[in-house]
C-alpha cells in the first residue's frame, strides 16, 4: 500500500510538483530520479540502449543486474516501484519482496537495516544512495524524502534535471557527484 500523504508541494520558487505515490519505492531508491523511469517516460531510445549495457556490466566498477542478460530496450520501461508496470530487476527485488512480506512501506521502517539485501545488492550507486536515504527517509519523513530526492537531481551549473547516478550534465557536461 502506497504511503499517504499530500500529492503537492511548493518547491523553491513557486513550481509545484506532484508526489506521485507509487514513486515511494520499499528501499530508499526514489522511483522520480530513476534513469529507467525517466528513459521511458521520454521515449529516449539513446538513453534506453545505454541502460542495456549498463544493467548488463559493460560499465566497470558499476555492477551488473541479475538476469541482465537477455535484457533489451523494450525491458527498459518502468512507472515506479509501486506502480503494476515494473522493471524486470523491480518485479524479482528481494528488497521489494522483503518489505512486503514484513508489512512495511519501506526499509526505513525496518530495525535490521542495513540487512543481507542491502550488503548483497548489486548496483554500487544504488546501494550507496540506499544507505544514504533510507536513514534519512527514516528521519525526516516520507514526503520530505521525496521533496529532497527530487530537489538533489539537477545539475548545479545549468538546471538541467539529472537521473540518479549521473556521473556528467547531458546539458552543460559538468561533471556531476550528486548521490
Amino acid at each position: 500500500m502506497p504511503p499517504k500523504f499530500e500529492k503537492n508541494y511548493k518547491s523553491e520558487g513557486t513550481q509545484i510538483m506532484t508526489i506521485n505515490p507509487n514513486f515511494a519505492s520499499p528501499c530508499g531508491l526514489y522511483c522520480g530520479v530513476c534513469a529507467i523511469y525517466m528513459a521511458h517516460r521520454d521515449n529516449n531510445q539513446k538513453f534506453k540502449e545505454g541502460l542495456v549495457g549498463l544493467y548488463r556490466g559493460s560499465v566497470s566498477g558499476k555492477g551488473t543486474l541479475p538476469n541482465s542478460e537477455n535484457l533489451s530496450t523494450e525491458d527498459i520501461r518502468c512507472n515506479g516501484c509501486l506502480s503494476d508496470n515494473l522493471f524486470m530487476h523491480c518485479k524479482q527485488c528481494e528488497i521489494r519482496s522483503c518489505t512486503k512480506e514484513k508489512g512495511y512501506t519501506g526499509c526505513h521502517e525496518c530495525d535490521e537495516f542495513p540487512c543481507r539485501y542491502i550488503d548483497n545488492f548489486s548496483m554500487s550507486v544504488g546501494k550507496k544512495v540506499i544507505l544514504r536515504a533510507v536513514p534519512y527517509r527514516r528521519k525526516v519523513g516520507t514526503e520530505k524524502w521525496i521533496q529532497d530526492e527530487e530537489a538533489r537531481y539537477f545539475c548545479p551549473e545549468c538546471g538541467n534535471k539529472v537521473f540518479r547516478g549521473v556521473v556528467k550534465c547531458n546539458q552543460c557536461k559538468v561533471k556531476l557527484d550528486l548521490d
